[in-house]
């Protein structure tokens, strides 16, 4: 039996996340005390007291999604045959199979969100989600717009996210109705995620990445930007340096783990979208989640 681990990305955030970790696993408490040094906040008091509005900042969000994850997979006994994430979620699996260190990983996470804000800061843009269109079709209508938009996330049949310009996404929410689009859903997001409106902020993360060390993981990795297996840490590095302007191919990750042969997939963090995305890439696929 070949058990694939996946991590979610951000909006999986709920107010109380980690805190039954946190109370129950002296393991688990000194990881999260750890995590406050670190970050130079007590990310764990927003985690379990904070209001929505506190959990939605990118630097909150994606070390307190990154930690959860990532502290669960370790208070679990079984070792995965593959692991993979959805966007920021690729960090925590990394961790889960041995390419980067805990602390490490979250340095990353960290320099990430900071990142991340700052080009968003700098530069107003947004996503939207497409419904009921084959991804041929979206691609082929962003195609002829002459703004900044392009595809994000291919999430499953019938769900791409689309990520650019503001003006970007208005047109092209136009032209995919019109293409026969079942809706094009405004996302509320801080920026251009996956687009290359994030440029700014890969070129400052690729400093991070490349004075990080990578180790040879225990088990592949399915990165966002081939949906291919991983196992040479150059090459593990390199991707992750180019996943937050390339496309989240979530789609083509599940098609190729079930073609490589595994039997099921456990989603490890907060939240249950990854097993819907699953159970509708392949509707006889084995998902289970924990929390």
């Amino acid at each position: 039996m070949k058990r694939a681990f996946v991590f979610p990305g951000q909006g999986a955030q709920f107010a109380g996340m980690g805190q039954s970790l946190y109370e129950g696993s002296p393991a688990a408490r000194e990881l999260f005390e750890r995590a406050n040094e670190i970050l130079g906040f007590r990310v764990t008091d927003l985690m379990f007291n904070g209001t929505v509005e506190d959990l939605k900042q990118t630097k909150v969000t994606q070390p307190a999604i990154f930690l959860h994850s990532v502290i669960l997979a370790r208070s679990l006994d079984e070792r995965p045959g593959m692991v993979a994430g959805h966007s920021l979620g690729e960090f925590s699996a990394l961790v889960a199979n041995g390419t980067l260190a805990f602390e490490d990983g979250l340095r990353l996470v960290r320099a990430r969100a900071l990142a991340m804000q700052k080009a968003c800061e700098a530069n107003p843009s947004t996503m939207a989600a497409v419904l009921g269109l084959p991804d041929e079709t979206v691609e082929r209508v962003l195609e002829g717009i002459d703004e900044v938009v392009v595809t994000a996330n291919y999430n499953c049949p019938g769900q791409l996210v689309i990520s650019g310009s503001n003006k970007g996404i208005e047109i092209a929410g136009e032209r995919l109705k019109a293409a026969g689009a079942k809706r094009v859903l405004p996302l509320v997001v801080g920026g251009a995620f996956h687009s290359p409106l994030m440029e700014p902020a890969r070129e400052e993360l690729s400093e991070a990445i490349l004075a990080t060390p990578f180790a040879t993981p225990a088990c592949p990795v399915y990165q966002n930007v081939n949906a291919r297996p991983v196992t040479d840490p150059r090459e593990i590095q390199q991707n992750l340096i180019a996943q937050l302007t390339a496309p989240v191919r979530w789609t083509q990750i599940v098609q190729r783990a079930i073609a490589d042969g595994t039997t099921s997939f456990l989603e490890i963090g907060p939240g249950k979208v990854l097993q819907g995305l699953i159970k509708k890439v392949d509707a006889g696929a084995t998902v289970d989640g924990i929390e």
